[in-house]
């Protein structure tokens, strides 16, 4: 199984871009989406290293809310 990360733009630097998502910041490249308008603040979708898509900050949201759902259901100390 794929899994995009949703992130947010801190900092741009030519294609490449400082991402944050929950409190862990990685370096993204930006080459595969050149063409798009991307600014700080903006989210991306990241996946192994590359952003793949612009997403709305409710999109990011909804994505992560399911991830976190799933991690939930996944961890055995919990009693779901």
């Amino acid at each position: 199984m794929c899994l995009g990360i949703p992130m947010q733009i801190k900092e741009i630097d030519g294609f490449t871009a400082r991402c944050e998502a929950k409190g862990v910041e990685r370096e993204v490249s930006l080459f595969m989406l050149q063409h798009e308008e991307l600014a700080a603040d903006d989210f991306v979708v990241v996946h192994v290293g590359y952003a793949i898509q612009k997403v709305s900050p409710q999109e990011a949201q909804s994505a992560w809310e399911i991830y976190d759902e799933m991690l939930t259901k996944m961890d055995p100390q919990t009693d779901a």
